[in-house]
């Protein structure tokens, strides 16, 4: 990155500053509890965490069912792909990623839903 040296943030970061200290005061006159905030967040973390181990066991064990069964092989493998990517989504959920963590639950589900259509 390039950048003149003698360029000036000091006034930028006063603005930034005041305007969260600005959001801050109004959420305080609002009556809203930033402890709230910090709860809407902690359950968004257990929902994509317990959703996303709710659909990777949903999902291997669809894989075994149909492993057992004649099925083409392309069905049990969808099946586990969706699975894998629902538990890599518990992982971001539990982390606080969970805007990515639906995203992936998104996508997982729609893999075992193709997997689906192939039986």
């Amino acid at each position: 990155m390039s950048g003149r040296a003698d360029s000036d943030t000091d006034g930028e970061m006063a603005d930034s500053e005041a305007t969260a200290a600005e959001d801050e005061a109004d959420d305080l006159a609002e009556g809203v509890d930033p402890a709230e905030g910090e709860e809407d967040a902690r359950r968004a973390r257990w929902t994509a965490a317990g959703t996303g181990a709710a659909l990777t066991l949903a999902g291997l064990a669809a894989a075994l069912l149909r492993l057992t069964r004649s099925a083409p092989a392309l069905v049990p493998a969808a099946y586990a792909g969706g699975a894998a990517v629902c538990a890599a989504a518990a992982v971001l959920g539990s982390r606080g990623r969970t805007r990515r963590a639906l995203w992936l639950l998104v996508a997982g589900v729609m893999v075992m839903a193709l997997g689906d259509q192939f039986d």
